[in-house]
């Protein structure tokens, strides 16, 4: 009975399925996956070591008391009192020591009067041996005090050069007169023997200490050029080399430890900074490079996906040296193809894609 009092209505709605499908057309949607490509070109490309190391002076003067006294600190060619990074000269002033003590341990003018009568009383029995009028003994007796009068004399010109400091080399005050507690010291301020006065070296050429682990030894050898950067100068490089590498390992921290001359001629570097090196280990000009992004690994291998009109064709690449953008490429890319840099996650060979940027 219920069948019965249906039966229209469902006929009726059949119909009207039927004939609405009979006048629709489906289209049929195709999915392409966006990519970002990048184009292949051309550059130069370096295999880098990254490290770091710290800076120091080639060599240095350290500069002290011999002599107890008065502690006189020297000047500039302006006439300013020398201060730590005052430039100075070989043979320069750098600090005096006067005083009664610094007097008496030089003895400079009794020397001196002391050698000039023992070389007049030398002179005069020479005169009256060449007359016969005395022994020779007389003359070798008074040669001796001389020479022993010379003695003392030069003696005293040597303690009392050592009252005036004076420094050997050219180069930078690196410090200067501080006492024990790192302050600096007053003009006339009592200094013993070995206080030290001064340390000065130059500092257009440093040297950078590197730390290598053993593969990266390997890489290395004198001569090769090194990239210096310093986080107060962000956007500055300064060129160093290699300049030799040691002969054995640190047994505790197991690296071998590589000393780099550093071109600091603009004195912008300074002994006792902490910087990074970057070792050009290898240098290559011209060659074909891909981005980093652009490579990936399918099945062992290292692969790129190149645009091929709408569609993503998977190459397999050779590569070679690298850096932190991008990798060289010795075969399967061509410089001018492009290559997928993004959204290649999910790529197969020969997918349909839509190219969202160049």
């Amino acid at each position: 009975m219920n069948s019965r009092l249906h039966t229209p209505a469902l006929f009726l709605l059949f119909l009207t399925v039927a004939g609405c499908g009979g006048s629709t057309n489906t289209a049929q949607v195709e999915f392409r996956i966006p990519v970002e490509v990048d184009i292949v070109g051309t550059d130069d490309i370096e295999d880098r070591i990254i490290t770091t190391g710290t800076l120091r002076t080639r060599e240095s003067v350290i500069l002290s008391v011999e002599t107890p006294g008065f502690l006189i600190l020297g000047h500039d060619d302006a006439g300013l009192r020398l201060v730590e990074g005052s430039s100075v000269t070989s043979g320069q002033l750098i600090a005096k020591v006067t005083g009664e003590d610094a007097r008496l341990a030089a003895r400079l003018d009794a020397t001196k009067r002391h050698l000039e009568s023992a070389k007049q009383e030398m002179e005069r029995r020479q005169e009256l041996f060449k007359r016969q009028l005395i022994a020779e003994e007389n003359v070798w007796q008074a040669r001796a005090r001389y020479e022993d009068a010379l003695h003392d004399f030069e003696t005293s010109e040597r303690v009392f050069e050592r009252t005036h400091i004076v420094t050997p080399i050219a180069g930078i005050v690196l410090a200067l007169a501080r006492d024990e507690n790192g302050r600096p010291v007053a003009d006339g301020q009592k200094v013993n023997f070995g206080f030290e006065v001064a340390r000065i070296a130059q500092i257009d050429s440093l040297i950078a200490d590197i730390d290598l682990v053993g593969p990266e030894l390997a890489r290395v050898r004198p001569g090769q050029t090194v990239r210096i950067r310093h986080y107060a100068f962000e956007n500055m490089t300064i060129n160093g080399k290699i300049l030799r590498l040691s002969p054995s390992m640190d047994p505790q921290t197991h690296t071998f430890r590589a000393e780099v001359e550093v071109d600091n001629s603009q004195r912008f570097l300074r002994p006792g900074m902490f910087v990074e090196a970057a070792i050009i280990a290898e240098q290559r000009e011209d060659v074909a490079v891909v981005p980093r992004d652009s490579v990936t690994q399918r099945a062992g291998q290292s692969v790129v996906f190149v645009i091929d009109g709408q569609r993503a064709v998977r190459r397999a690449v050779s590569l070679g040296l690298s850096d932190d953008d991008q990798f060289e490429v010795i075969a399967g890319v061509l410089p001018g193809e492009r290559v997928v840099v993004r959204g290649l996650e999910t790529l197969t060979d020969g997918t349909r894609v839509r190219v969202i940027s160049p």
